[in-house]
């Protein structure tokens, strides 16, 4: 969320911000009810400091009768304001659900673009495999060495239902523990997670109400939702952190789920979109600063890109464009690693910054030296997510004998060398 005050004085920038995004909403009209709002919240004060005055000289009044007049006339206040807080009251949550439709600024340098086909590609690595035979998807492969029951999971789940088994468990176990002790090694502290949780948080992070249709609903309100970074961003809501804490580095582990109700996903089969998953996720919570938000940015990016070199798996960087990077984000990076099937990079992480959008709306605050409170803000990177890694280590470590090559980092973690019938 912005702050509104930012918004009267910079209404052409937050404008211009929206339509970058390709995002319609009605600045002009938000300022109007704002000004309503500030109207009635001034009459309201004025009408309280005028009732209490008057309990005051009621309580001090000898008279019986005079008592008794002023009675009287305060009740007429004491209705006037009833009505005026009840105006006041729906003016504040309209005011609320149109401040919750103002997107963030994306930063001046990010690209403009309408979708994810005007991103910018900034960084290739890795040499793409030249395999001296046909290469197979990573369903064949994997249903082949009883890694993946797909046809069972949708009897089971209903489309894109999946059971992972044997080696393919084990192979996500091995991502998982090594994933785990590089990013305890990187300064993350691994926390596990509610991934079943509130509203607020979800409504604090930004993902409703815009990206409501995409996420699982539970009986008692609460929401099955399709990242760690929620409940840990929500770990921290309406708190006043001590600045000398900062910053918080948390590595989220959970399941994850997600309807994938969008067109986006239509076209992609496999394990690339399913609807649960489970997924290591950085999220960072620094000081108000845009200096420090662009320092961790470039960490937290370049700890996904070091541990995919690790694997060998060639990847793509994408800096996003305006109309690819989501409502709340500032700047967004996408690593996209190579399929060799389909010949074309597939996203496996986004890492984004916030500035103080999410923790405004949460009310994450911390503490300097003079004791001046401030929003912190907020970053995130998905570090990995399984079984979606799947695709791509296993397509470009397949080999000619329909076996499958381990990087060898995870060598350690899985105890063989190579996946085979």
């Amino acid at each position: 969320m912005l702050d509104i005050r930012f918004i009267r004085e910079n209404k052409d920038v937050v404008k211009a911000g929206a339509e970058k995004k390709h995002i319609s909403v009605d600045i002009d009209a938000l300022l109007s009810l704002d000004e309503k709002r500030l109207e009635l919240l001034n009459k309201v004060e004025n009408l309280r400091g005028e009732q209490n005055k008057m309990n005051n000289t009621i309580s001090s009044e000898k008279d019986a009768v005079v008592r008794q007049q002023l009675i009287e006339e305060m009740k007429v206040v004491k209705d006037e304001l009833k009505g005026e807080e009840d105006k006041l009251r729906e003016i504040i949550v309209e005011w609320q659900n149109m401040m919750l439709m103002v997107p963030n600024i994306p930063d001046p340098t990010a690209p403009l673009g309408e979708s994810e086909d005007d991103n910018v590609v900034v960084k290739d690595w890795g040499e793409k495999p030249k395999f001296e035979f046909e290469p197979k998807d990573h369903m064949e492969i994997m249903t082949a060495l009883g890694m993946l029951d797909v046809e069972r999971g949708t009897k089971v789940h209903g489309f894109r239902g999946y059971f992972l088994m044997g080696e393919g468990v084990k192979l996500c176990f091995a991502i998982w523990n090594y994933a785990l002790e590089y990013w305890s090694s990187k300064g993350f502290n691994p926390i596990l997670p509610p991934i079943n949780t509130k509203r607020e948080a979800l409504l604090g992070c930004g993902f409703i109400p815009q990206g409501e249709a995409d996420i699982y609903k539970a009986q008692d309100g609460n929401y099955f939702v399709g990242t760690s970074e929620v409940p840990l961003m929500g770990m921290y809501m309406d708190e006043i952190l001590d600045k000398a804490k900062l910053p918080i580095k948390m590595l989220g582990f959970s399941p994850c789920y997600r309807l994938e109700a969008g067109s986006h996903a239509k076209d992609v089969k496999g394990l690339i979109r399913v609807h649960e998953f489970y997924k290591f996720e950085q999220v960072i919570l620094c000081e108000g600063s845009h200096d420090e938000s662009v320092k961790y940015h470039a960490e937290v990016q370049k700890n996904t890109e070091e541990f995919i070199e690790s694997l060998g798996i060639p990847y793509q960087v994408v800096d996003a464009c305006t109309g690819d990077m989501g409502f709340g984000k500032v700047r967004m990076y996408d690593t996209n690693l190579w399929v060799p099937k389909e010949e074309k990079y597939r996203e496996i992480s986004s890492a984004s910054y916030f500035h103080d959008f999410q923790t405004r709306r949460l009310g994450i605050r911390y503490k300097d030296a003079e004791g001046k409170v401030h929003y912190t803000h907020s970053l995130n990177c998905t570090a990995i997510p399984t079984p979606r890694i799947l695709v791509s280590l296993i397509e470009n470590f397949q080999q000619a004998d329909g076996s499958i090559k381990i990087p060898e980092v995870l060598q350690k973690y899985f105890g063989k060398d190579k996946i085979s019938l």
